[in-house]
């Protein structure tokens, strides 16, 4: 090859360098680098584009109950191992029919395009209330779920969804952990 030609080359092949870094580092700043869902802000642009487009959209959020006593009795690497679970559970339930996330600590969210496309909310429970396996030590996990059809709302917006999602899941925490009932 020649110089002139490779001279000319460089400047692209840098810039696409640069590029393919750029998208690396914003992928990885938009996820839980524990779990490897999408965390708080790069769940919440892909979530708005599912509300708005899917008319048949439910959002629901999910708490762990109980999850200091893991923390506390097991230790922290035994919470993370729940953590792991739990993002792995709820990542199989939606299954490419929607987008899961960590908000934080021991909170998720996810929205779906279509509850018939996901196996039922029966099926999530059973998920998300088996025990977790970690070093030996069988970890009983529980969780609390709200959700929301956006259809119900006056408005389909996601905060909306996400607040109605909130006062269902608090409202199941209400009937007691552990003996929570799910009303998708």
């Amino acid at each position: 090859m020649e110089l002139p030609v490779i001279a000319a080359a460089l400047p692209a092949l840098g810039w696409a360098l640069h590029g393919s870094l750029l998208t690396r580092r914003l992928s990885t700043a938009r996820r839980d680098p524990l779990t490897g869902l999408h965390n708080r802000a790069g769940w919440t642009t892909r979530a708005e584009c599912i509300a708005t487009r899917s008319p048949r959209a439910l959002a629901l959020l999910v708490d762990l109950d109980d999850f200091k006593a893991i923390n506390d009795t097991h230790g922290h690497l035994a919470g993370d191992a729940v953590i792991t679970a739990t993002a792995a559970r709820l990542a199989d339930w939606v299954a490419g029919h929607g987008i899961a996330a960590r908000l934080g600590g021991d909170e998720f969210a996810a929205i779906i395009t279509d509850p018939a496309n996901v196996p039922g909310a029966t099926a999530l429970h059973e998920a998300l209330h088996r025990p977790v396996t970690y070093r030996g030590l069988v970890i009983p996990v529980a969780a609390s779920v709200g959700f929301c059809h956006l259809t119900d709302l006056p408005v389909r917006t996601l905060t909306d969804a996400l607040s109605a999602a909130d006062a269902a899941m608090y409202a199941v925490k209400g009937h007691g952990r552990r003996n929570n009932t799910l009303r998708p």
